[in-house]
């Protein structure tokens, strides 16, 4: 799609990759996600996406109610589009990952496009000791684990939560592969334009961070979407700011937070979600571009609204 004139920022506010012990500033508590989500629209986030956490050691959980400690404070503190997970986290199932979208029908939810490996064991060697047991335990069982996202998982997912719950998708594509998974979707009369695709950087088992990788995937895109999608960047760890900035002037828009990095600059944690978000608008802006509210991101991405959700 051509250059979009405002710029929807997406932040990431918890995920399911980093764990406590990595950085005190990351929320796991219901209290702590809303507080920082809430945080995060003000400092200029059109779209919070959002996994949930057992508030006693800080685990990913598909927990349903887990979910709602937050999302109607979040939905009350401010008016962002709330995008919920369908990735979950390492080792659920599908039906556990489904078990919140289909439970609260939000506007929009992530959807990955192909199964893969997602390696988070590398991340063992930069820390002696973890708070809690299961953190140690979550890197290591990555190393062979296989992020399962198959053709018919895919098809029940757009069926009961897109055409069943009104739900649209941040598609998320690990590698150009994925480009034509959801191609192949399409041309099938699955989904409806506009697409909103999120291209994935810098996942061990996923396409590399690289400049030329981001123009090679903007390209595919191009050729098999045209003027049905529009697309955003989301880039792991220390290539977050410059491959989202490279986006940016390339006509994409931008997804930052703590689930996808933990700093704000080389070597310094982000004290908040809002941290991020601030630094990447002061760069939009300088740029002169303009960030989208959460009502024009409503508007180019075709969202049901607000009030349809249930929450």
């Amino acid at each position: 799609m051509a250059a979009n004139r405002k710029v929807i920022i997406t932040c990431a506010i918890t995920g399911a990759i980093h764990t406590p012990t990595m950085s005190p500033h990351l929320p796991v508590t219901p209290e702590q996600i809303a507080e920082q989500a809430i945080g995060a629209a003000e400092a200029g986030a059109a779209i919070l996406h959002l996994h949930a956490r057992d508030p006693k050691d800080g685990r990913p959980t598909p927990d349903p109610d887990t979910f709602l400690q937050f999302l109607p404070r979040i939905k009350e503190g401010c008016g962002a589009v709330i995008n919920i997970t369908t990735g979950g986290g390492h080792g659920m199932t599908i039906d556990e990952r489904l078990r919140g979208p289909l439970r609260l029908k939000p506007e929009m939810s992530s959807l990955n496009m192909g199964s893969m490996n997602f390696a988070l064991y590398p991340m063992l060697a930069r820390y002696d000791e973890f708070r809690y047991d299961w953190e140690r335990d979550h890197l290591e069982n990555s190393r062979d684990y296989i992020f399962r996202n198959t053709f018919k998982d895919i098809e029940r997912i757009l069926k009961v939560l897109g055409e069943g719950c009104g739900t649209r998708f941040e598609f998320e594509c690990y590698d150009v592969g994925h480009l034509y998974n959801l191609a192949h979707f399409l041309d099938r009369g699955l989904l409806k334009p506009p697409l909103f695709i999120q291209f994935i950087f810098g996942i061990l088992g996923g396409i590399g961070a690289d400049p030329d990788n981001l123009t090679h995937m903007h390209r595919i895109a191009d050729k098999l979407f045209g003027d049905d999608y529009l697309w955003s960047v989301l880039a792991g760890g220390r290539h977050q700011l410059s491959l989202v900035t490279m986006g940016s002037v390339m006509g994409g828009n931008v997804r930052v937070g703590l689930e996808d990095s933990l700093y704000a600059g080389k070597g310094r944690l982000a004290t908040s979600n809002a941290e991020q978000v601030s630094i990447i608008r002061g760069i939009l802006e300088q740029l002169s571009l303009e960030v989208a509210t959460p009502d024009e991101a409503r508007q180019q991405l075709a969202l049901k609204g607000a009030d349809q959700v249930s929450f």
